[in-house]
């Protein structure tokens, strides 16, 4: 999770089922769901892992991606994220599940 800005996320509940937002600071946005004040649809689903998340470039841009992937089916989905998690660990950045889980990344 980088500075603030734009972004679409994806997190897996506990139940399995994946959620898409918007946030402009991805960690906050998580702590938020944890706490149980996140959107309606995540209250009671946890715990949550970070899937997925896009930087983009302005407000606009990343409500208009949240709708795209939103429409998305769970199997397009996972295949973004298995695409994002390759990337990320071909860069370095591998965080374990309890990590990301928990708010914290291994940065």
């Amino acid at each position: 999770m980088d500075a603030k800005g734009h972004y679409v996320y994806m997190i897996e509940c506990g139940d399995g089922s994946l959620y898409t937002g918007y946030a402009v600071d991805v960690k906050a946005r998580l702590a938020r769901h944890r706490a149980g004040k996140g959107a309606k649809y995540t209250r009671g689903r946890g715990p949550f892992i970070l899937r997925y998340e896009e930087r983009l470039a302005t407000c606009r841009d990343a409500l208009r991606r949240e709708i795209e992937l939103k429409s998305w089916s769970k199997a397009k989905k996972w295949e973004l994220i298995r695409a994002w998690e390759s990337r990320r660990e071909a860069d370095g950045h591998i965080a374990t599940r309890d990590a990301i889980s928990c708010g914290h990344s291994d940065r």
